[in-house]
């Protein structure tokens, strides 16, 4: 049985509050009393309860995080830059996946509330959310990370996914594409269904009809099975270039181009949209719109710990940053109009 409070103080010779005083204001206790308790301590391998004395004294260490899919190099990237930020100011997190489903996520929230962390950042399912809302009202301080707040009720840290939208239709269509298969997960997804819009405007920009040029396929969620599942369709059809909602679906719709034989860039381009580590290093090195994922995830954090450290004047910020298009093997296939 593990050793509690009272068997250290029994041991020392000093009473339990003397214990708390030394594991909490150890200036308080004289130096002798002191090494007695740690003497003690040792002796019994006393490990104090952290989140039962944080409870007690009402404050955490804690922080809480939830995402659409921890299997997401994208999303593992933003929760180390997170952490990074987290660990230097002295706190800890919790990382939780939602699997991009709303139950879930809810659950999640419901234990992070009775952990009583200091805050939560958190990619939500959807774009209106009853449970995070209600743990606002109560005092929880959120940011929203890889979503915008157009309401501005609270911090967010997103990517302009309308302009990367745009930047991957006119790179697609500079190279003499104009048959162009989208293929994304839910678009129900804010990130889905912007990047959507932009590429849109790009081809609408470029004096071309979207219902002419646009295919869009749907998938149910931003995995690679589903990317090849859904290039394997779109390759029966006369598309000659896919652009893909993530990294993880263009992979996927990579690895149906080659068991197909159809070559990439030549007789198919493809574009991603995050720039995983994995994209530089497919067979086919991957064009991609990268997010500044580490980025994403230390201002994230900062801006929560800002709110939870200065409650009374912190400021809720809206920051929005531009995505970038890295051109790799995929898409350099030499065409032009």
């Amino acid at each position: 049985m593990a050793a509690s409070i009272k068997d250290v103080a029994k041991l020392a010779g000093v009473s339990v509050g003397t214990v708390s005083n030394v594991l909490n204001r150890p200036g308080k206790v004289a130096a002798g009393t002191r090494e007695l308790v740690f003497a003690a301590i040792a002796e019994l391998g006393f490990v104090r309860n952290s989140p039962a004395a944080q409870l007690r004294a009402g404050t955490s260490h804690s922080l809480g995080m939830v995402v659409l899919d921890m299997t997401n190099p994208f999303f593992q990237e933003v929760a180390r830059g997170a952490e990074d930020v987290a660990v230097e100011l002295g706190n800890v997190l919790m990382l939780c996946n939602s699997d991009e489903q709303v139950g879930r996520e809810n659950g999640y929230l419901q234990v992070l509330e009775e952990q009583r962390v200091r805050g939560v950042l958190i990619t939500p399912v959807t774009v209106s959310s009853e449970r995070l809302d209600a743990l606002r009202r109560r005092g929880t301080p959120t940011v929203l990370v890889d979503r915008s707040d157009p309401r501005g009720d609270c911090c967010s840290v997103a990517v302009d996914d309308i302009a990367g939208g745009e930047l991957a239709g006119a790179h697609l269509l500079a190279q003499g594409h104009d048959r162009i298969t989208y293929i994304t997960g839910p678009l129900s997804l804010r990130q889905c269904a912007d990047r959507l819009t932009g590429l849109r405007r790009a081809v609408i920009a470029a004096g071309k009809d979207p219902d002419i040029c646009l295919d869009v396929l749907e998938t149910p969620a931003l995995k690679a099975k589903f990317g090849y599942e859904a290039a394997l369709a779109a390759i029966e059809s006369t598309v000659d270039a896919i652009f893909c909602a993530n990294d993880l679906l263009a992979l996927g719709a990579l690895r149906a181009a080659v068991q197909t034989g159809r070559r990439i860039p030549d007789d198919i381009a493809l574009l991603g949209y995050d720039d995983i580590e994995f994209a530089a290093d497919a067979a086919v090195s991957l064009s991609s719109i990268r997010q500044p994922a580490i980025q994403i995830g230390r201002q994230a954090a900062r801006l929560l710990l800002d709110e939870c450290d200065h409650p009374d004047t912190h400021a809720h910020q809206q920051i929005t940053f531009k995505p970038e298009l890295v051109v790799r093997e995929s898409t350099q296939s030499g065409r032009s109009n």
